[in-house]
């Protein structure tokens, strides 16, 4: 179940952008605040809760700040928040899922639109990018805590994997959707430590751009996106 993977050419990654941003904690209490209202404010017994938690506290989110998010997710709030995974199109037709978690619809609706209607993109119809990709739960698991990646290999084919792939730094373990939390649970039951865990949306079909600029002009639009304070992931079908 090993060998190469197009993870890292999908899935446009924030790690490197998200210490610089300042709406980090908004869009980390919003993760927590969702994870808490959908299954439960005890971390024990919610695993989405669980990670959404410990990468909180990896980009130095205070502890009340934390608190507070799971809060809102547990009913101590009148805030209404919801998730809507927006269907687009940017430069070269490259096919974009930009998922939000909200307390507004039509702010959020407009911004987005406006960014993408700028820099010559547009929203599309309800279903005409989303049939482009395959939705699957994704673990992370740092490399670093994998001392034998074939015996953990087997345990996460026992625990419910789909597939299991090994990066630079990560390995990443591919679940049905409806199985996310409970593979989740078991590898923590065994003893892994899981880095991340949530939702994914993998291109069927990637798109060459053989340009450098053209590929610099998507890019650019994917960040502006991503500067959105309700923007929490973007997915592509671009090999960048």
């Amino acid at each position: 179940m090993s060998g190469h993977s197009k993870w890292k050419t999908i899935k446009h990654k924030k790690a490197a952008t998200d210490a610089k941003r300042s709406n980090i904690f908004t869009k980390l209490g919003n993760v927590i605040t969702v994870a808490a209202r959908e299954k439960g404010p005890d971390p024990d017994m919610n695993p989405a809760l669980r990670t959404a938690i410990q990468k909180a506290k990896s980009a130095n989110m205070p502890n009340d700040n934390i608190d507070r998010a799971i809060k809102r997710g547990s009913g101590d709030s009148d805030e209404k928040l919801e998730t809507i995974i927006y269907e687009g199109y940017g430069p070269e037709k490259s096919a974009l899922l930009i998922e939000t978690i909200t307390n507004n619809r039509n702010r959020t609706n407009q911004e987005l639109k406006a960014i993408l209607s700028r820099n010559g993109g547009n929203f599309a119809s309800e279903g005409s990018v989303m049939w482009m990709f395959d939705k699957f739960g994704k673990i992370s698991i740092k490399n670093e805590n994998i001392s034998d990646q074939e015996e953990f290999e087997l345990t996460a084919i026992d625990a419910g994997a789909e597939d299991v792939q090994k990066e630079d730094e990560e390995t990443y373990i591919l679940t049905k959707p409806d199985e996310l939390f409970s593979v989740t649970k078991k590898l923590e039951d065994n003893g892994v430590k899981v880095e991340d865990s949530g939702f994914d949306f993998i291109s069927k079909t990637l798109l060459e751009v053989g340009d450098e600029t053209k590929k610099e002009k998507i890019q650019r639009v994917m960040e502006l996106i991503d500067e959105n304070d309700d923007v929490q992931e973007i997915y592509t079908n671009v090999s960048f």
